[in-house]
């Protein structure tokens, strides 16, 4: 048992509205037989303190003491057998109950950018390459896991970058790095198509035949189309 906030009642300032007991989404308030609220078990309470914003009369307060943790799951089961299942969905979850760990990066290398990468960077040697629209990374909510996981990646778009240089250097990345394989991905908006076709000419440029391929993301963050 350790210190933790927990809800406090004046049984004196309590008037037996029972305005607390149906605020507690949890259930730990109930009127006892003298008309007065108290915590049914303190395991149900969660400190949260909701409670006392219903309260007319200032009976309720959060102080902080020694008492049992709160215990998210035996507060929805005793809420699911008084109250039913659609006030058991509403129970405050515990500490790190339903929360999820951050998805992890799939980058690997930096920089990404097609500005500011280097052909001769060794981590392009016989790589995957995924070359990317800017946007795509925003739009696709599953970029890492569904792109660019396995892959070394470059950005740019066409419609924004100063993209004169950009063939030339991607037939040369292609060219020195015997590339294992191309995905390139867009977007549907029209601006995009310019990326596809730098690529197609890079690769021309290259004289290699690593096999390319599209992925065209929508703008609802689906993809669209993809081999």
């Amino acid at each position: 048992m350790g210190t933790r906030k927990i809800v406090e009642i004046d049984r004196d300032l309590c008037n037996g509205c029972g305005l607390c007991t149906t605020a507690c989404a949890e259930g730990a308030l109930a009127l006892d037989d003298e008309g007065k609220a108290v915590i049914v078990r303190e395991m149900f309470c969660d400190g949260m303190g909701v409670c006392l914003n219903v309260c007319p009369t200032d009976a309720l307060k959060i102080v902080e003491r020694e008492s049992p943790e709160y215990d998210a799951e035996a507060a929805r089961r005793h809420v699911l057998r008084t109250r039913g299942a659609e006030a058991a969905a509403a129970v405050h979850p515990g500490p790190g109950e339903g929360a999820t760990a951050p998805a992890p990066s799939e980058l690997t290398q930096w920089p990404i950018q097609l500005h500011l990468i280097s052909p001769q960077a060794p981590y392009f040697k016989n790589a995957d390459l995924l070359i990317a629209a800017d946007c795509t990374a925003f739009a696709l909510g599953s970029f890492h896991d569904d792109l660019l996981k396995g892959r070394k990646m470059v950005i740019a778009c066409p419609k924004l970058d100063d993209t004169g240089p950009y063939v030339e250097k991607l037939a040369e990345l292609i060219r020195e790095n015997d590339l294992a394989s191309i995905t390139v991905a867009i977007m549907t908006v029209p601006c995009c198509g310019g990326l596809e076709r730098m690529v197609d000419r890079a690769v021309e440029l290259s004289e290699t035949d690593v096999p390319v391929e599209t992925v065209v993301v929508g703008i609802d963050g689906q993809i669209v189309s993809r081999p």
